[in-house]
This record gives C-alpha cells, sequence and structure tokens, in this order.
C-alpha cells in the first residue's frame, strides 16, 4: 500500500440504516489491487452531522480522494464533495441531488414512479427503522441468503430529520461525477436514478439490486480503483 499523502485513495459513504461495515468487501478487494480507503460511519442523525463527519474523514484521509456514495450516502457526498481533497464523485444508486433538494424531495414536479420502500418504513417517535421482513427484500433481493441475512441483522434506525437535509453545497457543479445506475433496484427506482444521472459526468448501468457492495464487490471495487487511477 502506498503511503505517499499524494497519492490518491478513496472514501466511501454508505446509506441509510447502514454502517461504514458494508463497504468492507469493496475495500478488501481495492486492498488487493493496493488502492488506499477508508469508510465513513455516519450518525445518521441528520444531512448536516453526517456531511460533518464525511469531512472530519476526510481531513484524517489527508490525501486526494474519489469520494463515494450509496443511495442516502449521495445527498452526503453532494455537500461534502466540496471538501479541497476530493477529485472526484461516484454515486452508486445514490442521491445526486441539485440545490433545494433532499432525498424526499428529487426533481419536484418530475413523475417519477415509486418502490415499496414506504411500505417497509416503521417510524417510532424520531426514529425510522425498516421492517424486518420487506426492508432487507428491498436492499438485497439478488443477494445470496447467507449474505443478505448478515447485512439484515446489523441494520438499525436512522433520524427522520435524515429525509428532510438539504445539502449545503452541490460539490458536483464543480467536481467531476460518475454514476452508476443500479437497473434492478427496488429502493431508489431506476428511472429515478437515470434523471439524477443525468447530472453526472459519466453514466453506466448494471443489471443488479440496489446493494452491489454486497452482491458484486469486485465489480464496485473496479469501477473506484478505475477512477482513482483516473484522478492519480
Amino acid at each position: 500500500m502506498d503511503d505517499d499523502p499524494t497519492t490518491p485513495g478513496a472514501v466511501f459513504v454508505h446509506g441509510l440504516w447502514h454502517g461504514a461495515w458494508c463497504w468492507d468487501g469493496v475495500r478488501a478487494a481495492l486492498h488487493e489491487r493496493g488502492v488506499g480507503s477508508i469508510a465513513v460511519e455516519l450518525p445518521l442523525t441528520d444531512l448536516a452531522a453526517d456531511t460533518r463527519a464525511t469531512r472530519d474523514a476526510l481531513d484524517r484521509f489527508g490525501r486526494p480522494a474519489v469520494l463515494v456514495g450509496h443511495s442516502y450516502g449521495g445527498a452526503v457526498v453532494t455537500g461534502a464533495g466540496a471538501h479541497p481533497l476530493v477529485r472526484e464523485l461516484v454515486y452508486v444508486a445514490a442521491f445526486q441531488l441539485d440545490d433545494g433538494e433532499s432525498v424526499s424531495r428529487v426533481l419536484p414536479g418530475r413523475s417519477v414512479p415509486e418502490t415499496r420502500l414506504g411500505e417497509a418504513l416503521r417510524v417510532t417517535g424520531d426514529e425510522v427503522a425498516l421492517d424486518p421482513v420487506l426492508g432487507p427484500r428491498l436492499l438485497y433481493g439478488d443477494a445470496p441468503p447467507g449474505v443478505a441475512a448478515e447485512a439484515a441483522a446489523r441494520l438499525r434506525p436512522v433520524g427522520r430529520r435524515v429525509f428532510r437535509g438539504v445539502p449545503s453545497a452541490v460539490a458536483w457543479h464543480t467536481v467531476p461525477s460518475t454514476y452508476v445506475v443500479c437497473a434492478a433496484d427496488e429502493v431508489v427506482h431506476p428511472e429515478l436514478q437515470r434523471a439524477m444521472a443525468q447530472r453526472a459526468t459519466r453514466r453506466l448501468e448494471w443489471p443488479c439490486g440496489h446493494s452491489p457492495a454486497a452482491t458484486r464487490p469486485e465489480v464496485v471495487a473496479g469501477l473506484v480503483a478505475d477512477r482513482v487511477a483516473a484522478v492519480g
């Protein structure tokens, strides 16, 4: 692993109900390729706190970075991507938000099909959890049963305010970005992803569900390694 602080690497940002652990397979595959990386552990209380946590992680990383966001993590990297160390943004089935948008209000005025995610939400006070059966089915429908069960056991509730947070900056206006559409996604509708992907510098489409870090970590690592090499 190259310890030169000028050598680019990757910083990963997870989505709702997850943790830094969901990137373990991708990071292991990157390590084999000689690419350094870290994964941020978001508090998942609100977007501002999650953005601060990511900017702090970039400070600790201390080298040029490709900043990767999955799902809600896209909202986070949109704001945190204004950090001076960020060289490119990668959105994986993620919310590439524009000014004034939140994950609950994307492309206002545009009709986009919904998924069954709303059915899976379980709200208690200020927290939102997932139905223990439908939630994992939507997140990991194309994953091997063992992989899906292991991930489902680690999911955690999130704060209600995360759904309304608006990014403090819109980094993709000035930072290059790559968007990966997951064509069989049952959480963020592929048509919504394709619409957001029009904002990106580069667009790809994979025939997978919502969680390619779990179902195809080598493929995700290959893409990230390529983008790290491109900014190096």
